[in-house]
């Protein structure tokens, strides 16, 4: 490929390109350590993989350099940590130890995290069994252990739980999963556009960048800066004081309700987590002690009854499943572009006339899954649903070849899981 630049002109721009791993200016991170980004990223990995074990089998390596070789240490506990941990420990036992069965006992599996628990934005539930169980596979899990600096052959920790001790670890393979930063692609147009002090492109709630009228973002890259209540209060309150009397019934407010619903999900967040089934009963608890029909607000009022509704707004996680969402909501959106402008199916515009083009995107939580090896999988559904075992590992199978672009993918897919439950994994070098 070519370096030549050359501009393309566009009517709209999406961007979503995803982000970069972050390694918090870390020393020796990006020259010793491998990712789990890229295609690449896999492809140097096994071959790394490959590369320790037949290193290790030399007749002329001493059983100390064996033991540092066959280390492979992960550092992060989150998700995908734990199952690249999982991953690499059911290809060893289940796969290589066939091929190389003089250095089996001596192979060592560490997972590294500055928390004090591996999956910690999963149910405790599942937190505790996966910790028990990578303890049964042989798997080291070291908790509050902060890694400060990563040589050719050793990683240096912060042992948070030991007053900040320094601790070297030999390693023969290492492997960074800690997180997401920013393109530097990403950092150059943010500083174009005013937003230099962001961690991310901020978009409206129709994932449109901020200051762009025809550029959108989604994915890793993007985060939605959800616009608060509390802004738009004096505009909410006109709009709905139809009558101009300087008061808002009740019946005004809830011929408004569903369109501040869709314009600022918090409210409805709120209204479920103080457990009131409508509005009414969020005014009336502001008014106090008066009957809902005669209940009758100022500009004051209101503030007051929705001061702490904007405390339920909530980023959402950088997972494939919200950027999988808001790429079909995008694509929706511009294949209606001329019909909803024609006639709009938004929320009412606040602070303007009419109503909005488009619905809000809305992020709909499915779920989560972490694979934990051996077949098994922990499953973590809406409805605060836990489920861990084999069962689980089963959903996670059926759901991940769903989610596959086409027919033809998945095909692939399933036919890859078949021959590696018949035949084991491929071990060549590639």
């Amino acid at each position: 490929m070519g370096t030549e630049e050359f501009a393309v002109d566009y009517d709209y721009l999406i961007i979503a390109v995803g982000a970069n791993v972050n390694t918090f200016n870390t020393p020796g991170v990006v020259e010793n350590c491998h990712f789990l980004k890229e295609v690449e990223d896999a492809q140097k990995i096994r071959r790394t993989v490959i590369d320790c074990f037949e290193r290790a089998n030399l007749p002329d390596v001493n059983e100390e350099e064996k033991k540092r070789i066959l280390h492979f240490a992960i550092v992060g506990g989150g998700p995908t940590g734990v199952e690249f941990a999982a991953s690499l420990h059911d290809f060893v036992n289940e796969d290589l130890v066939r091929l190389y069965p003089g250095i089996k006992d001596l192979v060592k599996i560490t997972l590294l995290e500055a928390g004090d628990h591996i999956l910690s934005m999963f149910d405790k539930r599942i937190t505790a069994f996966a910790e028990d169980k990578f303890g049964r596979d042989g798997i080291v899990v070291k908790t509050g252990s902060m890694v400060v600096k990563v040589d050719e052959k050793e990683i240096s920790t912060k042992e948070l739980k030991n007053g900040g001790e320094i601790t070297k670890i030999p390693y023969g393979m290492a492997v960074w999963s800690t997180g997401i930063g920013t393109r530097p692609f990403i950092k150059d147009f943010m500083t174009q556009i005013g937003q230099t002090s962001r961690r991310a492109l901020a978009t409206d709630e129709w994932l449109r960048v901020e200051g762009c009228n025809n550029v959108y973002a989604l994915g890793d890259c993007a985060t939605i800066n959800q616009r608060k209540v509390m802004e738009d209060i004096t505009a909410i309150f006109k709009k709905a004081d139809k009558d101009h009397s300087g008061t808002l019934t009740v019946k005004e407010f809830q011929e408004v309700m569903d369109d501040i619903c869709e314009r600022y999900p918090q409210v409805e967040l709120y209204l479920k987590s103080k457990q009131m089934r409508d509005i009414a009963d969020l005014l009336k608890e502001a008014k106090g002690d008066v009957k809902k029909e005669s209940i009758e607000l100022n500009i004051e009022e209101l503030k007051t009854a929705l001061s702490k509704v904007d405390s339920q707004m909530k980023f959402l996680p950088a997972t494939a499943q919200v950027a999988s969402q808001q790429g079909t909501y995008l694509a929706k959106c511009f294949n209606r572009m001329d019909e909803c402008e024609k006639s709009p199916e938004g929320p009412l515009r606040f602070r303007g006339e009419g109503r909005h083009r488009f619905k809000p995107f809305r992020y709909k939580h499915l779920g989560q899954f972490a694979p934990l090896g051996g077949e098994q999988t922990a499953a973590q559904l809406p409805g605060d649903w836990v489920s861990i075992g084999h069962s689980s590992q089963w959903l996670w199978y059926s759901v991940y070849a769903s989610k596959q672009v086409s027919w033809r993918t998945r095909a692939f897919v399933v036919t890859d899981w078949t021959r590696r439950f018949i035949f084991g994994r491929d071990s060549s070098r590639i």
